[in-house]
């Protein structure tokens, strides 16, 4: 059991783990040992409850696949059962993440002082310009 919040959690069997060969260098341990970490996880067929699976659904995140699944790689350690750990820990963070609710933007307006400056700033731009000109000859 995956724990997301105290009242949320993922069954095992919904999590995918794979163990795969870590990319990168490494010498020979590397190409022998599977200790990277490939978790993939269905959000449209999980058992989350469907505000989290809109919110995911949602997200603007490269590990969010089009189908709807989180995959996630994990190759930061030699230890498999920490590339384990570390897979889990960021797809609750992601999940964690998720439903944190997004606090609506106020629109504001310009400040009296801000437009004065700004119509100032303008003007004296305009007058350096005129300055740059080449003067009429009459």
């Amino acid at each position: 059991m995956v724990f997301i919040s105290t009242h949320v959690s993922i069954p095992d069997e919904e999590v995918e783990l794979t163990a795969v060969r870590a990319q990168g260098a490494g010498g020979q341990h590397v190409n022998k040992v599977s200790s990277a970490i490939h978790l993939r996880f269905d959000i449209r067929a999980s058992s989350l409850p469907p505000f989290y699976k809109e919110r995911l659904l949602e997200l603007r995140d490269h590990r969010v696949s089009r189908e709807g699944v989180i995959i996630i790689k994990a190759q930061d350690s030699r230890s498999q059962e920490r590339n384990r750990a570390l897979a889990l820990e960021r797809l609750v963070e992601l999940i964690q993440q998720a439903a944190v609710p997004r606090v609506p933007r106020r629109p504001t307006k310009p400040t009296k002082g801000s437009k004065k400056r700004r119509l100032e700033d303008k003007s004296k731009r305009g007058q350096l310009k005129t300055l740059r000109s080449r003067p009429d000859h009459q």
